[in-house]
C-alpha cells in the first residue's frame, strides 16, 4: 500500500527558492523524499534539475550579523542575532544593541547575556535570540579583520598570518586581508583547502556525481569523470583555489603569493568564519 504524502505550497516554494527548479519538479521531488527538503534537493541535483550553487538551505529567520574587532586586530568576533521582522533588523537601536553584544562577547566569550536579551525582548517587542557567535584570536604574527555585507545579512571574520610583525602594520598587508574578507562574503567558500572540506559534504557531492554519470562506460572512465567533477567542486568550494572576485583569472593562492613577494614575507590564510542570517548550521 502506497502512503500518500501531503505536500503544501509553502514546501514547494521553499524548495524552488533553494534550487531554482520548476514547481512540478519540486513537488515530485518532495513526494519522493517524503517531504524532506534536504533529500529533495539531492534528488533534484541528481536529475540535473538543481545547481550546486543554490543547494544550501535557508530558514526564514530575520536578524543581523554583528562584528567586533579588538586589540588592533588581535581578536575579533561575529555574532548572529535573530529577530522576527526585517523592520526591527534595520532599526538603529537594534543594530546598536547587537554591536554592543558583539563587543562584550569579544572581550569575554563566556559573558551571560540572557538578562540583556530578555530586556531587549521587552523593549523591542519581538522575540530576540542570540543564535551563535564565533571568535578568532591571532596566533603569533597576524591580523584579524571582519566585514559585514548586505546590511548585516552576511558577516566574515578572517585571520591572515605573517612571518614578521612589521608586515602586519603595512598598508599592503591590511588591504590584502580586507580584499580576502570581501571575497569570502561574495564567493562563499566552505573551507580554506581541500583537506579541510567536511568528509560528509565531500561524500554527499560524490554520491550526486555518481548518479549523474552515465553507466554505459568502462569503470575507469566513470571514475575519471567522477574525479573530474569532484576536482571542479573543490576548486569552487575551497578558498585558496577560487578565482579572486576582483580578478577571476587569479586564484586566492596566487594573490597571496603575489602580495608575499611584494612584502618580502611569508603569508598564510589561517582561519575564517562566514555567517549568513538564517542559514542552516552544519556541524
Amino acid at each position: 500500500m502506497t502512503t500518500q504524502v501531503n505536500i503544501d505550497a509553502k514546501q514547494v516554494g521553499a524548495l524552488r527558492e533553494k534550487t531554482g527548479a520548476g514547481m512540478l519538479d519540486c513537488r515530485k521531488a518532495l513526494v519522493e523524499a517524503n517531504g524532506d527538503i534536504e533529500a529533495a534537493i539531492d534528488i533534484l541535483r541528481k536529475k540535473g534539475t538543481a545547481s550546486a550553487a543554490k543547494k544550501a538551505g535557508r530558514t526564514a529567520n530575520e536578524g543581523v550579523i554583528a562584528k567586533a574587532i579588538l586589540g588592533g586586530g588581535r581578536s575579533g568576533i561575529l555574532v548572529e542575532v535573530n529577530c522576527e521582522t526585517d523592520f526591527v533588523a534595520k532599526n538603529e537601536d537594534f543594530l546598536a544593541l547587537t554591536g554592543g553584544w558583539a563587543k562584550t562577547l569579544c572581550e569575554n566569550p563566556a559573558t551571560d547575556l540572557e538578562s540583556a536579551r530578555v530586556d531587549s525582548v521587552t523593549k523591542i517587542g519581538e522575540n530576540i535570540q542570540i543564535r551563535r557567535h564565533g571568535r578568532i584570536e591571532v596566533s603569533g604574527n597576524g591580523l584579524v579583520a571582519a566585514y559585514i555585507h548586505l546590511g548585516g545579512k552576511i558577516g566574515v571574520l578572517l585571520e591572515v598570518g605573517a612571518g614578521k610583525q612589521e608586515t602586519v602594520n603595512r598598508d599592503e598587508f591590511k588591504q590584502l586581508v580586507r580584499d580576502i574578507t570581501l571575497h569570502i562574503a561574495a564567493a562563499s567558500p566552505v573551507s580554506i583547502r581541500r583537506e579541510d572540506v567536511s568528509p560528509v559534504l565531500a561524500a554527499r557531492e560524490r554520491a550526486i556525481y555518481v548518479e549523474q554519470t552515465p553507466k554505459d562506460k568502462p569503470a575507469p572512465v566513470i571514475e575519471k569523470i567522477i574525479e573530474g567533477k569532484m576536482s571542479k567542486f573543490f576548486a569552487s568550494a575551497c578558498l585558496l583555489e577560487q578565482g579572486f572576485v576582483k580578478n577571476p583569472e587569479q586564484t586566492i593562492t596566487q594573490l597571496v603569493a603575489e602580495k608575499a613577494k611584494v612584502l618580502g614575507d611569508t603569508l598564510e590564510v589561517r582561519r575564517f568564519l562566514r555567517f549568513q542570517v538564517g542559514e542552516e548550521i552544519v556541524a
